[in-house]
């Protein structure tokens, strides 16, 4: 019995241990498992960290982070540790490669700025204490990247001292061509005569060698003078629309106040007809019911004596209606004669802009727009009368090296002469524009197919007789011209690029010649 009750006891407090063990292996489990969750953490961390630099590391960390998510997995997880041990022992070499790389590379950089003769003492002396610094290797990151914060100010303190001198920009080939650009528009706008000086004096900063500050001031001034010329366009419109507004009112108001005078005139008219009325009904009753010879000489001369005066006021009133009449005529005269001076002068200054506006201000020649115009003209007379009809184009052979050689106004005189030349060789019927650049248009009416030929050939003959001389020397100038006849149903645009084509194709064939499309 006591061996029994003994061995209860003894079994007793084997469970009791059994019980306190296994809680004690739950709680070092779960002591475990927390510290698992902070290296968990950590690799999370360490993912971050890594992130984008090795893509092989990120996936094996991903993975790791996704099997360790107890501690009995520790085991399986073994291997991957290792691989990731191994991955970040050849990233880091890889780090410390790159790092090296990049210190090379800063090193290169601060041997080119010390090149540089205008830098400061005071820089050049910390740029090369910098230099010095470089020697040592790279450890970290955290040792790169002050040394490129540092680069960075060396190079915004040489822009402020570059800055500070005011050192000229290059003037670039684009450059220049928007300066060839320029003058060749300011040549083509018509300019107000004050601003012609002024004008004249860009156009002559533009020559080939020039600062873009120049290039830059002259596009202001430009832009300055066009906008000018506009407002005060602007204001002289508004002034003649100012002007006509007040005439019409003045002749609205002279043609009202004449028709309420006319309207009380015809009243007081009506009542004093009908006065001279009643006193003659007054007298033809006198003379039919009284039969006394003497009260009927009074009634009459009484009668007579009261239409007399009723005749004296509708005359008086005439006399003033006249006079009003007339004043009101004299000043609705004046108003419209100092109404027609200033629409005859608007109109020819519309007229003159017109003109200036088909008008090649440096040849003197129709423009393009003017072009357009008589084409449109000369081939409503083609499809009337049948006649023939030749449109040419010239353009003025090697005018670039003309422009390069001696400069652009020497190239402007040269467009002057040529097209002076081009327009005294042709008949009055004929018509011929600049066409833009060293390009012209002739529209050639009624010359046969035979007579074409020799005709531009005397054109070509007599722009190359003219004696250039620039710059003491002596030089031939040509022109190469192509031609075509204007064919049945073809429109005259088509007509000019048959044209263009013979003329591209007299370029081609050694220039200062003619060729007609057939």
């Amino acid at each position: 019995m006591k061996d029994a009750v003994a061995s209860t006891s003894q079994l007793s407090v084997l469970q009791q241990k059994l019980y306190s063990a296994r809680q004690a292996l739950d709680d070092m489990s779960e002591d475990y498992n927390e510290k698992l969750q902070l290296l968990l953490q950590f690799i999370a961390q360490l993912s971050i960290a890594c992130k984008g630099q090795n893509i092989e590391l990120d996936n094996k960390l991903a993975k790791l982070r996704h099997k360790l998510s107890r501690f009995n997995q520790i085991d399986e997880s073994l291997a991957d540790l290792e691989e990731v041990d191994g991955i970040l022992k050849q990233q880091y070499g890889r780090v410390m490669q790159q790092l090296e790389e990049s210190r090379g590379s800063l090193s290169s950089i601060i041997s080119q700025i010390q090149r540089l003769d205008s830098l400061p003492i005071k820089l050049k002396k910390e740029i090369s204490y910098f230099k010095k610094e470089l020697v040592k290797p790279f450890h970290t990151y955290w040792d790169y990247i002050p040394k490129v914060e540092k680069i960075v100010y060396f190079y915004n303190e040489i822009l402020n001292e570059q800055l500070k001198l005011g050192d000229k920009f290059e003037v670039l080939p684009k450059h220049r061509q928007s300066a060839q650009e320029l003058a060749q528009m300011l040549s083509e706008i018509e300019f107000r005569k004050e601003q012609q000086e002024q004008i004249s004096s860009i156009k002559l900063s533009l020559t080939d060698e020039f600062e873009l500050d120049t290039l830059l001031s002259a596009y202001q001034v430009v832009l300055s003078l066009l906008l000018d010329n506009i407002a005060k366009e602007k204001t002289a419109s508004q002034e003649f629309l100012y002007i006509l507004n007040g005439a019409l009112s003045n002749v609205r108001e002279v043609v009202t106040d004449s028709y309420s005078h006319s309207v009380k005139s015809f009243q007081v008219a009506k009542k004093l007809n009908g006065e001279i009325n009643s006193q003659v009904d007054n007298i033809d009753g006198s003379v039919t019911d009284i039969n006394d010879i003497n009260h009927l000489k009074n009634q009459v001369t009484e009668q007579l004596l009261a239409l007399r005066t009723a005749l004296s006021r509708k005359e008086a009133l005439e006399n003033r209606e006249q006079i009003q009449l007339r004043q009101s005529v004299d000043a609705l005269r004046r108003e419209l004669n100092e109404l027609s001076k200033e629409t005859e002068n608007y109109k020819e200054r519309l007229f003159e802009q017109q003109k200036l506006n088909l008008l090649d201000t440096l040849t003197q020649l129709p423009n393009r727009a003017a072009l357009q115009e008589r084409m449109e003209i000369e081939y409503r007379n083609y499809k009337r009368t049948k006649q023939p009809l030749w449109v040419a184009v010239a353009d003025i052979d090697h005018f670039k090296s003309i422009n390069d050689s001696f400069g652009h106004s020497t190239g402007d005189k040269t467009l002057q002469v040529i097209a002076m030349a081009l327009k005294n060789s042709l008949r009055e019927t004929e018509f011929v524009s600049r066409f833009g650049g060293e390009e012209f248009v002739f529209l050639l009416p009624d010359v046969s197919e035979s007579d074409i030929k020799p005709l531009l050939n005397r054109v070509r003959e007599k722009v190359k007789s003219i004696p250039f001389k620039f710059k003491n020397q002596r030089i031939t100038v040509t022109v190469s011209i192509g031609a075509a006849q204007i064919i049945e149903n073809e429109l005259i645009t088509e007509t000019f690029e048959r044209a263009d084509a013979a003329l591209y194709k007299a370029k081609h064939q050694s220039r200062d010649r003619v060729i007609i499309d057939s």
